[in-house]
């Protein structure tokens, strides 16, 4: 056993000196960090030294912003992408949900809409089944392992918002102007919220109370339990932007080109923050909040005075949600870039240019940040971070997220009861641990309990 741990040492300065690499994550980080995109970097250059056989490549760690893989759909990538358990849900244009394989971007399947209509909705998965809207009206609940329809719930207009699944009740709004609760095992309405105008914003479930905004310029807080009003905040325009809440204040985007901090409790508004622009949908982590604005900048915001911490230029309107991990927030823009981003200094660290604007919001997942496009792709990158998506966004499953979330081990009872035409195969399917040899695939590993 020594005798191999003084092979192994050789090797690995050898490697040092052959590769140079006092710019680039060690091998003791790499194996500390042992995702299997590491791992196979890390096997490659033992073999370029003939530890593990014979090359005559020596590999070079991807450099941050790399593109690993793209995964092409027939129509443009507005839908934010959800990770779990290894397998990237994303819907397209082209009226699929797809199922992606997160390491190697192969298709696993597509489930296709009911119409020629948009899938712009960003799924979420609880108990192996997957919940996304469609602008053919319908909720559709899809099994995650097999793409089979398990249930639809059909609306009267297009379904753009994004579900949140909460004690097996699914919370979605629609253009028909109503937010939904419905049973997350029958697909049953349980109750219907009437607002003013259409709803794009997303719901956000806390304590028992669901927020969502509406064009016709209100925030509203939503018992889940009776579907009943609690309160109902004002703002100059439509509130597109989904809300987010972290210590007891929601914050919410409007397109009178204000962020807006309430009190979760009373309604009432606690600060504003004025952009120059339409204002997304925010993430808090750490106590700042962070948020894209029509006005062509990212800003952070310190979420308990409301004051600019610094603004970041990009080169048009900054459309997506932008997502935090390990220091760094990722964010799209309309300019066809996604761009990574110092948190405390506001400095860019990279940039990735796509074919075309990009309004998926990104999450990031064990290094690799994923994010779609209007040019028809999902986008996986190397994040030059190490961790995964953290904040408000995505512990509370707001737009595209991955499985570290708040609500992430819910159970739905499985029944025979479905508004389905087509009979439903049952929900609680195990998952787990995959292994590929003796290394284990990380991806597909239960990420660790949230820490917020």
């Amino acid at each position: 056993m020594q005798e191999t741990e003084v092979k192994f040492n050789n090797c690995y300065n050898l490697l040092l000196l052959k590769l140079h690499i006092s710019d680039v994550p060690s091998l003791e980080t790499r194996l500390s960090h042992p995702t299997r995109r590491r791992i196979l970097q890390t096997t490659a250059g033992l073999t370029a030294l003939g530890v593990l056989g014979k090359t005559t490549s020596v590999p070079i760690a991807a450099a941050a912003g790399t593109e690993q893989w793209s995964f092409t759909t027939g129509g443009g990538v507005r839908s934010s992408p959800t990770v779990v358990d290894g397998t990237i849900f994303v819907g397209s244009t082209d009226d699929h949900l797809y199922a992606v394989d997160a390491v190697t971007g192969e298709q696993e399947w597509a489930f296709e809409t009911r119409g020629w209509k948009a899938v712009k909705s960003s799924p979420t998965v609880v108990d192996e089944t997957v919940f996304v809207g469609s602008d053919d009206t319908h909720l559709y609940a899809v099994s995650a392992a097999t793409g089979e329809e398990q249930w639809v719930f059909e609306t009267e207009d297009a379904v753009s918002s994004s579900p949140t699944v909460v004690n097996e009740t699914v919370y979605i709004g629609s253009y028909d102007r109503n937010l939904y609760a419905v049973d997350a095992a029958t697909g049953k309405k349980e109750w219907a919220f009437e607002t003013g105008d259409w709803i794009q914003s997303s719901p956000t479930v806390v304590d028992e109370t669901v927020y969502v905004g509406s064009k016709d310029n209100y925030l509203y807080a939503i018992d889940t339990e009776t579907g009943k009003q609690e309160w109902a905040f004002e703002t100059g325009d439509n509130v597109a932007s989904s809300p987010t809440v972290a210590a007891g204040t929601v914050f919410v985007g409007s397109s009178d080109n204000n962020l807006y901090a309430v009190d979760t409790a009373t309604g009432e508004q606690e600060r504003i923050f004025e952009t120059g622009g339409l204002v997304g949908t925010p993430t808090v982590t750490d106590g700042t909040v962070f948020v894209g604005s029509w006005d062509n900048n990212l800003y952070a915001i310190d979420a308990a005075t409301g004051e600019e911490q610094w603004a970041f230029k990009t080169g048009e309107a900054v459309s997506s949600s932008p997502t935090v991990a390990d220091g760094t927030v990722f964010v799209g823009s309309i300019d066809n870039n996604l761009y990574a981003v110092d948190t405390a200094t506001g400095e860019q660290q990279w940039a990735f240019e796509t074919g075309s604007a990009v309004f998926s919001s990104p999450t990031v997942v064990d290094g690799t940040v994923f994010v779609g496009s209007a040019d028809d792709n999902l986008y996986a990158l190397e994040a030059g971070v190490e961790g995964s998506s953290e904040g408000s966004r995505v512990h509370l499953g707001t737009l595209g997220h991955h499985e570290e979330w708040r609500y992430v081990d819910q159970s739905i009872p499985a029944t025979e009861d479905s508004e389905s035409s087509v009979s439903m195969p049952g929900f609680g399917v195990g998952s787990g641990i995959t292994a590929i040899g003796a290394t284990g695939y990380m991806l597909k590993r239960r990420l660790h309990p949230d820490s917020e």
